[in-house]
């Protein structure tokens, strides 16, 4: 059984330029989220451009590799054209993840520094790495993890949705089975620079419903954020 919740907030600023979907095709689930980017003009267009892509790929095509990898292919497509048409080739830029569940397997890609986060048995498994200046640094060892929310850099991204590919720019999971007692956080930088993974487990641990794990989520993040020109921050939280 599938279970879920998502939030999207503008915080402290003029326009929400995240964006979050989901589309249910028989008895299989996709979930995107994105996260316009503010500085460039036109994130809004961008993220939403991206999500309703990714829900007209689903609705087409069901759950497979190939699906997830047009999800992607297509959004950056129809961005690139809104560019076109609208004059602001320099703008319109997005991070973009997805996630599909299927009947017996499990999928999920990204771009940018929008993250998702795999629990299971109520312990945190992993996360995507962030296309981003202060992730490569900490790959090559020379700041912490923990880092990277702070950094001074940290809104520096090296993949994106609308800018040009000389080749595909996101990354995909391999493939999960579908075991039972998992959870996915799908959530724009907005949220997880306000909570740590550590929080996120423990509030798993604590919570009877996905409802009740992303209520105590987004309460940790008004506590963090409170005093602060809050980002927009968005998540969906996923149970099966």
């Amino acid at each position: 059984m599938i279970t879920y919740k998502s939030i999207s907030r503008v915080g402290s600023r003029p326009v929400n330029e995240d964006c979050v979907g989901m589309h249910k095709k028989g008895q299989e689930y996709g979930f995107f989220l994105a996260d316009g980017l503010g500085g460039h003009g036109k994130g809004d267009i961008a993220s939403k451009t991206a999500v309703e892509q990714a829900i007209l790929r689903f609705e087409e095509s069901g759950f497979s590799e190939e699906t997830i990898r047009q999800i992607f292919l297509t959004g950056q497509a129809a961005i690139m054209e809104k560019q076109r048409q609208l004059g602001c080739v320099s703008a319109m830029k997005t991070t973009m993840t997805a996630l599909l569940v299927g009947n017996r397997s499990i999928r999920f890609g990204h771009v940018g520094d929008s993250r998702i986060y795999y629990f299971r048995n109520k312990r945190l498994m992993g996360r995507t790495m962030d296309h981003s200046v202060p992730q490569m640094l900490a790959a090559a060892g020379e700041i912490k993890e923990g880092e990277i929310r702070h950094h001074p850099d940290r809104n520096r991204l090296l993949r994106v949705m609308g800018t040009e590919w000389d080749r595909p720019a996101f990354q995909l999971s391999e493939e999960l089975a579908r075991s039972g007692r998992q959870a996915f956080l799908l959530c724009s930088d907005g949220f997880w620079e306000l909570i740590g993974e550590k929080e996120m487990t423990d509030l798993l641990k604590r919570s009877r419903t996905v409802e009740q794990w992303m209520d105590a989520m987004e309460a940790v993040v008004l506590r963090n954020g409170k005093g602060t020109a809050m980002d927009n921050y968005s998540a969906v939280a996923v149970w099966t």
